[in-house]
């Protein structure tokens, strides 16, 4: 049996290494245990360490690389005494306290537990896309729409997200074209009104992209009828994929009050969960703004609430 902590931290993003911050100076000396490198779904660093340049994540006027804004999160919160694990968390037992956590045959316990695994962006599934992520392919228009100025882009998807991408990407393109395997979307009405009302937004039915073209940066994607299965080439400087999230929930299914979307449900303005000594923050919990800072937001939350909750159990 291992020594139980103050708090374990699972997920290493914005939000894990915010609350690794906060409950470090907190003198509460957390363990993160990150993920692994080759996990492409809850890697260290989360989601960040596939992005290039992040623009609006405030104090830094000229912007920082992904990568680099997650290492300079880490290195903070390791200059205040939290302890790094560089694995990939196998089980979790949240039936009774102290809490067990698994990495493979090895048992971790804490007091409390901070849930930061974020989630993932769903793919095409395509070779080029590892190529060209973060080189005119995005999954994200709020972050990167403003590099797309002028240009002729395409979204990939018909539901909501697909539809609110494409509406706020002709802020910045002079033209959208929205790419959908069906012949209808599966938007909500007054999405699809004012999509079909846009002047800069054109859409290619019964069609799948298939091959996305280009070397150190998109340009152009090949597109296959489902229909009649003609291929033809669609030319464009930018792909954004829309065609959901998936939060990084499996591990805490059965244990967890889950909402019907997968994401785990925490109490209003807090970070509790169904279960006390519990927390969740960022992307695992939030797939309404889904941006770094509000996951850093939501990371100082939990972090904060936990510090607090194990006071109460120390006092009582």
């Amino acid at each position: 049996m291992s020594d139980v902590r103050n708090v374990i931290i699972v997920g290493s993003g914005p939000a894990g290494l915010t609350a690794a911050i906060y409950t470090a100076r907190a003198n509460l000396a957390p363990l993160v245990i990150e993920g692994e490198p080759s996990s492409t779904s809850d890697q260290p660093g989360g989601q960040l360490m596939l992005t290039t340049e992040v623009e609006n994540f405030p104090g830094f006027p000229e912007g920082i690389m992904g990568p680099e804004l997650m290492m300079n999160f880490r290195k903070q919160a390791e200059r205040f005494g939290a302890d790094f694990l560089t694995e990939k968390v196998t089980k979790v037992d949240l039936s009774e306290r102290p809490f067990k956590v698994w990495v493979r045959d090895d048992l971790y316990q804490a007091d409390a537990i901070i849930v930061s695994t974020g989630a993932r962006s769903l793919m095409l599934g395509l070779e080029a896309e590892t190529r060209l992520l973060g080189h005119g392919l995005s999954t994200c228009a709020t972050c990167d729409g403003f590099f797309f100025r002028g240009q002729n882009i395409a979204v990939v998807g018909g539901g909501d997200s697909a539809i609110e991408e494409a509406t706020f990407l002709t802020k910045f393109a002079d033209k959208v074209t929205i790419i959908h395997r069906r012949d209808e979307l599966r938007a909500s009405k007054i999405m699809q009104e004012r999509a079909f009302a846009n002047p800069k937004i054109d859409f290619l039915w019964n069609h799948t992209v298939t091959d996305i073209h280009g070397d150190g940066s998109v340009t152009g994607v090949q597109v296959t009828n489902t229909v009649d299965g003609t291929v033809s080439d669609l030319d464009v400087t930018g792909v954004f994929v829309a065609i959901g999230h998936r939060p990084n929930t499996d591990l805490f299914a059965g244990q967890l009050q889950l909402e019907d979307n997968g994401y785990l449900t925490t109490m209003p303005d807090s970070s509790y969960t169904n279960i006390a000594g519990v927390f969740a923050c960022g992307d695992v919990q939030d797939h309404t703004y889904r941006q770094a800072i509000t996951a850093a937001g939501s990371g100082c939350m939990a972090a904060i609430d936990a510090e607090r909750w194990l006071e109460a159990q120390h006092d009582a």
